[in-house]
């Protein structure tokens, strides 16, 4: 099938941030969907590289290259002060004006508060726009306390939001041409 990327924009050093674990637990339905699912986790990048705007770092290069090869892009953030995270911002820098031309993107952000809830739409998606994606599909944003990390690194996501967040991923999938209305995953 396709080619995602899913990027996680967490700035949180810990391997427990909610944005990263929700972000992997929806790679495994994407991949139960047939699609090749490569994880981005922009904290691994070099911090140096991001915030010189190191084009020619080759981690930063791999990335790029990772946003070229990719048919549909997840892009993770958590909501600070009402914005996705300076992070995700200094990698969407360094990418090429038109990195996602062509692409689907599925925008997803998590936060303390549903105050935060239209960061996606008024900070994010215009964004990810200006970088030409040929659609970007109705993203969605999921309170923290509706993640619990659990200590194998999985997640377990509560039941109203798992079932918004599976209808978010299946629509994102249907734009990329693979097939839906799998089960929950666990």
């Amino acid at each position: 099938m396709a080619t995602v990327l899913s990027v996680s924009g967490s700035a949180s050093p810990s391997a427990t941030s909610r944005t990263a674990r929700l972000l992997r637990h929806l790679d495994l339905r994407l991949t139960a969907q047939g699609h090749e699912v490569i994880p981005l986790d922009v904290r691994a990048l070099p911090a140096e590289a991001l915030l010189h705007a190191d084009f020619g770092h080759p981690e930063i290069v791999r990335a790029t290259e990772h946003f070229r090869r990719a048919d549909g892009i997840v892009v993770g953030t958590p909501v600070y002060k009402a914005a996705y995270s300076g992070l995700l911002k200094s990698l969407l820098d360094l990418l090429p004006q038109y990195a996602l031309e062509g692409k689907t993107v599925l925008p997803l952000a998590t936060g303390g508060s549903t105050a935060h809830v239209l960061a996606i739409d008024y900070g994010l998606r215009p964004v990810l726009a200006s970088m030409g994606p040929s659609h970007i599909t109705p993203g969605w944003f999921v309170l923290d306390k509706h993640i619990e990390v659990r200590e194998d690194g999985g997640v377990v996501v509560e039941p109203t939001a798992r079932e918004a967040l599976e209808r978010a991923a299946d629509q994102f999938s249907a734009a990329l041409g693979g097939s839906v209305g799998l089960g929950a995953v666990a």
